[in-house]
């Protein structure tokens, strides 16, 4: 039995079609922080198992859905991905031969904007997604990570993010995860400074722009390279903010 789990907040005009993709699955769960727009009835109304819960952190809101879940395989998804008719054949077919591996990751592709991007950050994430109930465990406020306890194989598709319909809703997210990944830094005991802010900041550029040919997605490769690089400006200066000021 496999299980789809997705996390949601204000979902409203992405949860249809991530939930409609996911109809190979034999359960979906909604774990749902409180949304104020119709997430929770448009999804309920398509089917899904929603549970209500306040979200304290990504990773705790992720293993929360570990004990509600049915399925012996459980399908990390988030409302703003889709799962391609590729994939879904794939994992239907793993999850009944696989006898070796408790997990598997795969990658996705960007669609920013209506573009997808090739190059750059987002195209060398790797993620962990897919686990055996009972094998994982997530860690981190935020980027968080599943780490399987036991052997991990790779997917071939890819999932589909449609992520960031506009500017204001990327700026949105970005202040709002740089607040939780520099209170986990801070809570790790590391500090910074202004040139230590100012690398990250053109070191990441460089990093995505150039080193990882983010330059070739043409212009939207560029707002994604410096919205990246935006984003650990950010994390840093908080991070600056929190470790001098009780």
């Amino acid at each position: 039995m496999l299980s789809a789990v997705i996390i949601t907040k204000n979902e409203e005009n992405t949860i249809t079609q991530c939930m409609n993709s996911l109809a190979f699955c034999d359960e979906i769960l909604v774990i749902d922080d409180f949304s104020v727009d119709r997430t929770t009835a448009i999804a309920s109304k398509l089917g899904a198992n929603v549970i209500k819960k306040k979200m304290e952190d990504f990773s705790q809101q992720r293993n929360y859905a570990f004990e509600k879940t049915l399925g012996d395989w459980i399908f990390f998804v988030d409302a703003d991905e889709v799962v391609s008719t590729e994939l879904a054949k794939e994992i239907t077919e793993i999850i009944t031969k696989n006898k070796v591996f408790d997990g598997f990751s795969l990658k996705r592709d960007d669609i920013f904007l209506g573009k997808t991007l090739r190059f750059g950050e987002t195209a060398h994430i790797n993620f962990c997604r897919l686990v055996k109930k009972g094998k994982g465990v997530w860690q981190g406020l935020v980027h968080e990570r599943l780490e399987v306890r036991g052997k991990t194989g790779v997917l071939k598709n890819r999932l589909l993010h449609y992520s960031h319909a506009n500017l204001t809703e990327f700026l949105e997210k970005i202040n709002s995860y740089s607040t939780y990944r520099a209170m986990e830094l801070k809570a790790k005991g590391e500090k910074t400074s202004f040139f230590d802010i100012l690398w990250h900041f053109n070191a990441k550029f460089i990093l995505n722009y150039f080193i990882r040919f983010g330059f070739l997605d043409g212009f939207l490769g560029l707002v994604m390279a410096l919205m990246m690089s935006f984003h650990s400006f950010l994390v840093r200066s908080k991070l600056y903010l929190l470790t001098r000021n009780k």
